[in-house]
């Protein structure tokens, strides 16, 4: 899952590292979908634009650390479709 993703993140990493260092990518298969400021801002744009379907966040930095945010845990997708999740 998001190989096709984390492989052309590694690709375009140090051409970015150029003139977006800092910033957050999102890309979704191999289409570069844009650069953001903040983690928030590229999570928010990447749910709204590919809703359940999986895209991958990456910050522009030398080296990574790797998040993972399950559905669940953020109440974007319900384990049971006749009850809400509530915390």
């Amino acid at each position: 899952m998001l190989a096709q993703e984390i492989k052309y993140y590694y690709e375009n990493l140090a051409e970015w590292l150029k003139s977006q260092s800092g910033k957050f990518v999102v890309i979704k298969d191999q289409e570069l979908i844009g650069f953001y400021n903040t983690f928030d801002e590229a999570l928010s744009i990447g749910a709204k634009k590919f809703g359940l379907q999986s895209f991958l966040v990456r910050s522009i930095e030398q080296s990574q650390d790797e998040i993972n945010v399950p559905a669940l845990t953020l109440g974007i997708l319900n384990a049971n479709s006749t009850h809400s999740v509530h915390r």
